[in-house]
């Protein structure tokens, strides 16, 4: 990748830890409340999809 071995991956994660870890968490946590918002989403979708495939297949 690029070039990088595994010695200049782990100083760079070093480095991007040291700039941004105090914000790190805060993002993290956003982060997850992204994906759980939209597999929640995901699924509303699903059960929508179904629940209008049921009523059409009853009405012919």
């Amino acid at each position: 990748m690029f070039g990088l071995g595994t010695p200049e991956l782990i100083v760079l994660a070093v480095i991007v830890l040291l700039l941004f870890g105090s914000r790190l968490p805060s993002a993290m946590r956003s982060l997850g409340m992204s994906v759980n918002s939209f597999k929640k989403g995901m699924k509303e979708g699903d059960e929508e999809d179904s629940q209008n495939n049921l009523d059409s297949k009853q009405n012919d």
